[in-house]
């Protein structure tokens, strides 16, 4: 268990809490939110005591370990990757320094021998025998192979090497868990071992994610981050979401009888205890749920963008053929004579390892590179808009007001109508006075989507749309996307978002592409998909 006691905090007169208290308890998972610029990673901070509150405190059982993902990718540069992961428990990597100098001392004395002895003895009840091979479970588990074990971790990747300090915060069966942002880097075969390794974690677990598909997995309770306070709400992400939406339908409805809100209440705790995908969360989950009444559903104060796209002109039946299209970058071929045809209705998401060989393939059919060979033809009706993975051209060389940038794309030039469409993606007043070449990463995604939905286009191409957006902003335009009306071909790591939106999944391999149209839990789920998807990709 770890609890805060009244722990309030304030940067330069600015107050991220104040008076916070809340308990974390074993056997449960906390999946903290809020919007960018809460405090929801300072706060993991001041429960691993990395940061002092102003007040307060934070308390903790003294027998418990608490383990920490660290961010800090080049501290262990010169350690093994196997012996970094067993550094995770540092009482235990102290103990087995300490044996081996004792062991490899030239003249072994008695005194050395009784302290090994007890050395040995405190190494047993820490289950230092089995140090190493849980340390290779874990590494394997999140797609780090055998032989990478040895290197140093200044040899490995920088993605590689966020997966080994993962493995070394799970490392000796910690009591309470503190994970920021987990999923980064990880493929969705880690990101489902992850899962599972949660799932089945009997201690407490408190994690910041913007991975909605992780948190409603194997969050039991959400911990809101809201103006200074922190409101905890039984269930997971998707459960805290509607309840919320559900509340500001309640809350203005104020004829409603309470007996009909309570039925309202109660059907929607009936859908959420009998969907939930896995065993041990569902059972826990419904526990909770079911001891949920009127007064725990609150409306949530946060406030969503609204992204809606509506083409200008319906598409025809002619959209996009990619035929034999080969490419090479840097020397290395990453498309191998791709084709396919995009259909009516589709929404089709590029799947793969190379995140290059995707972008890649975006940037040719926009026109900003050229193939190796093979062509490509749009339809004669097809008007497209893109979402480029890196914007910075649109915006560092651009000293403009937001209004002004906007204006830029808009065939409405009217200041009223630009503050307007601005104010609905949450830039409002001064907000939309901003220099456009100073917004944070969030508030340029933003931008690059209001130029998306002032395009009228019928086929969107995203690259990784998600990327910088706080859970609202995903949200929305998760939402937006489920409701556009014409084609759609995307890029993204979002489970939830890809599940949600395709309906057809194109798997770029370096032998040719696997194209099917299905679900993605289908996709990557079935056998012989993964079976042809193993044998392409070798």
């Amino acid at each position: 268990m770890i609890v805060a006691n009244n722990v309030s905090l304030s940067y330069g007169g600015r107050k991220l809490f104040e008076d916070v208290n809340i308990k974390f308890t074993p056997g449960n998972c906390y999946g903290v939110i809020g919007a960018n610029g809460a405090g929801k990673s300072t706060f993991l901070k001041i429960l691993s005591g990395e940061i002092e509150p102003n007040t307060g405190d934070v308390s903790m059982s003294p027998e418990d370990r608490l383990a920490v993902l660290k961010q800090d990718h080049f501290q262990f540069d010169e350690f093994e990757v196997l012996k970094t992961v067993i550094m995770g428990h540092s009482k235990l990597y102290n103990i087995m320094v300490e044996k081996d100098a004792i062991y490899a001392k030239p003249d072994f004395s008695d005194e050395d021998g009784i302290k090994a002895s007890e050395l040995e003895g405190e190494f047993a009840e820490l289950n230092g025998w089995e140090a190493e091979s849980e340390a290779a479970a874990l590494l394997m588990g999140l797609g780090i192979p055998v032989e990478d074990h040895v290197k140093k971790m200044t040899e490995l990747s920088g993605a590689e090497k966020v997966r080994v300090l993962l493995a070394q915060a799970l490392f000796g069966h910690p009591d309470i868990l503190l994970l920021d942002e987990p999923t980064n880097h990880l493929d969705m075969q880690s990101i489902n071992w992850l899962e599972e390794f949660l799932i089945n974690f009997e201690g407490t677990v408190i994690v910041v994610s913007h991975d909605r598909h992780f948190l409603n997995s194997v969050c039991t309770h959400m911990a809101d981050v809201d103006f200074g306070k922190i409101q905890l709400y039984v269930g997971n992400y998707d459960f805290w979401y509607e309840s919320s939406q559900l509340a500001l339908q309640l809350a203005k409805d104020q004829n409603k009888k309470k007996e009909e809100k309570m039925k309202d209440l109660q059907t929607f705790i009936a859908r959420f205890s009998s969907n939930a995908s896995k065993a041990k969360q569902a059972t826990s989950r419904k526990k909770l749920l079911d001891k949920i009444t009127l007064e725990d559903i609150k409306p949530s104060t946060r406030k969503y963008p609204f992204v809606g796209f509506k083409p200008e002109r319906e598409a025809g039946n002619d959209i996009l053929t990619v035929e034999n299209i080969s490419a090479a970058v840097d020397g290395v071929k990453v498309l191998d004579n791709v084709s396919f045809i995009v259909n009516k209705g589709d929404k089709i998401v590029f799947a793969g390892e190379s995140e290059i060989a995707k972008t890649t393939l975006f940037k040719i059919l926009m026109g900003e590179i050229e193939p190796d060979s093979g062509s490509f033809k749009f339809g004669v009706t097809i008007t497209t808009s893109y979402f480029p993975k890196d914007n910075s051209k649109y915006f560092n060389e651009v000293d403009l007001s937001l209004v002004d940038w906007l204006r830029q794309f808009s065939e409405e030039k009217s200041e009223s109508f630009i503050r307007g469409f601005l104010g609905r993606m949450l830039f409002s007043g001064e907000e939309a006075l901003k220099k456009a070449n100073v917004l944070s990463g969030g508030e340029k995604v933003r931008c690059m989507l209001s130029k998306m939905m002032l395009s009228g286009a019928n086929l969107i191409i995203l690259d990784e749309p998600t990327n910088h957006l706080d859970l609202e902003s995903i949200t929305a335009l998760n939402n937006g996307l489920i409701d556009y009306k014409s084609e759609l071909m995307f890029v993204s790591h979002d489970h939830q978002f890809i599940e949600t939106i395709a309906n057809r999944i194109i798997e770029i391999t370096p032998k040719g592409i696997i194209d099917r149209k299905m679900t993605f839990d289908e996709y990557s789920t079935s056998d012989d998909i993964k079976k042809l998807s193993a044998e392409l990709n070798s």
